[in-house]
């Protein structure tokens, strides 16, 4: 069944906390795969986020100031909705390890699924091998027991980013 959405646009959705090269990796070369690439910070109601989605949101924005055809949006509830709010079908997923694409898999599947005549699909794209380490949990661990992560961090925001992790360590609300 051929899909009503758009294929010239898809969404990389994702929690971004913190943000990471890695990110602005998969951002920059979906950027172009297609003409547009929305950025969704999701708002994980499972899950308690060091930084706020509109802190991640402002972040996202500066790193990818400047990148043709990216928008950053935040979104709360099922990625599939937001699809059909942007009239798009494609989702963009990074995967690092065969771990993530087992987890990835069975979502794209659902997201499939549930998505009805929409039809959506997940493109699947491996890091650049100089990110491929990277993840927001290391980040966060890394940072937690004092370690410099600035050089994992986008240029654009590893400063206010770093400060942020060292001010939340300080105070005692960094957790892993």
């Amino acid at each position: 069944m051929k899909g009503v959405g758009d294929m010239s646009k898809a969404v990389y959705p994702g929690t971004f906390d913190p943000p990471h090269k890695g990110h602005l990796d998969l951002i920059q070369r979906g950027s172009r795969m297609f003409e547009e690439l929305i950025v969704a910070v999701a708002v994980n109601r499972q899950k308690e986020s060091l930084f706020s989605s509109d802190e991640r949101v402002q972040w996202l924005k500066k790193c990818t100031d400047g990148i043709s055809g990216v928008r950053v949006v935040q979104f709360d509830g099922l990625v599939v909705e937001l699809l059909k709010a942007e009239s798009a079908r494609l989702l963009l997923r990074g995967i690092r390890t065969f771990a993530d694409f087992e987890a990835e898999y069975t979502i794209a599947l659902t997201n499939r699924s549930i998505s009805g005549d929409l039809g959506a699909e997940t493109v699947f794209v491996l890091p650049s091998l100089e990110f491929s380490h990277l993840s927001s949990r290391h980040i966060k661990e890394i940072a937690a027991f004092g370690g410099d992560v600035s050089s994992s961090l986008p240029e654009s925001i590893s400063t206010e980013l770093s400060a942020e992790l060292d001010r939340r360590l300080d105070s005692g609300s960094l957790e892993t």
